[in-house]
Order: structure tokens, then sequence, then C-alpha cells
């Protein structure tokens, strides 16, 4: 018989572990994302997989409030997170802090996520871009390298707050999670 694990048998850590606990080098910026269950939903997952940042871009809204909250469940507390209104600043304060840094878009020269070689030894910071626009056209020059997920069906894109969960799975595994 197979019964579900109860709250307390999945041995969690409380926000003031995990705000002294070692985390994974890797940032997420939120560029312009509109939907405020996709900033919760992104938290959430950022918690789970023990992500440094996130730095949230322009119009993205910040915590707190009440809908971000709805999905973050509580995630706001404990992931470190700041706001910058200009993207390339963000940017450029993470190169300059040694992040490489990867765009999350379909361009002319991404690799598909399948393809790309995270190296252990760095340091990440993912770009979310927006739901409909994707990553600000002012910023594609200043990024690094471009990723994409694939894609069979009829879509062109995936939600963006599920794209930031397989993106951060796939750093997590190289990056920390064991």
């Amino acid at each position: 018989m197979v019964n579900k694990l109860k709250l307390e048998e999945l041995n969690r850590i409380d926000v003031e572990t995990f705000k002294i606990v070692e985390k994974i080098p890797l940032v997420v910026v939120l560029d312009n994302i509109r939907s405020m269950h996709n900033v919760g939903a992104t938290f959430r997952t950022a918690d789970a997989f023990l992500v440094q940042k996130i730095i949230l871009c322009g119009i993205t809204p910040q915590p707190p409030h009440r809908e971000i909250h709805k999905a973050a469940l509580g995630a706001t507390e404990s992931v470190d997170w700041s706001h910058e209104s200009d993207i390339n600043t963000a940017i450029d304060e993470l190169k300059d802090q040694g992040f490489e840094v990867v765009g999350i878009e379909q361009t002319t020269n991404s690799t598909m996520i399948t393809d790309f070689k995270i190296d252990a030894t760095k340091k990440y910071a993912v770009i979310l871009g927006n739901e409909v626009e994707g990553i600000s056209d002012e910023a594609l020059q200043n990024i690094d390298s471009f990723i994409e997920i694939p894609q069979l069906g009829t879509k062109h894109s995936l939600n963006v707050s599920v794209c930031g969960g397989i993106v951060m799975w796939e750093f997590a595994k190289t990056l920390g999670i064991k």
C-alpha cells in the first residue's frame, strides 16, 4: 500500500534556515512579466531549488501582493529578491558579479536546452521575458547566450512560470541538486 507523506514527514526547512543555507549559483531575472501568478509561481519554484535570488525588472509586479502570494505560498519571504527598473542595469550588475547571463528565448542563435552545457564552476543568471513580447529588445544584445526549450505541438511558447520551472530544474541538476 502506498500513502502520501504528511507535511511533517517531508522534513522541509523553515524560512530562517532557508536564509542561511547555501544556494545554487543561479539568479532568475523576470523581465516585464505582467502576471502576478507567474511571479508567484516563479518564487515558489525558486524556493524549491534553492535559487540565490530573483530580480524583478520593469513592470514586473513586486511583493507583497495577495495575487502573488496565492501562487508563491510564502516563498516571497524565503527567496531573496530585488527590483530594478532597467533590465540592462540588472544585466550589467550581474556581469560585474561574474554571472554568465542566459536568455530563455527563441533567437537566431539560441541553443536547445538539451544541448546547452551547464558548467558547474560558473554562476548563471537566466532571464525570462514578458508573456507576449519575450525578453526586451533592448536587452538582447547584452545577453551572453540563449536557450530555448524544444516544443513539438502547435503552440510557439510555454507559460513563463512553466518555462522557468523547466530551466531552474535543468540548472539545479548541475549546480546543486543532488
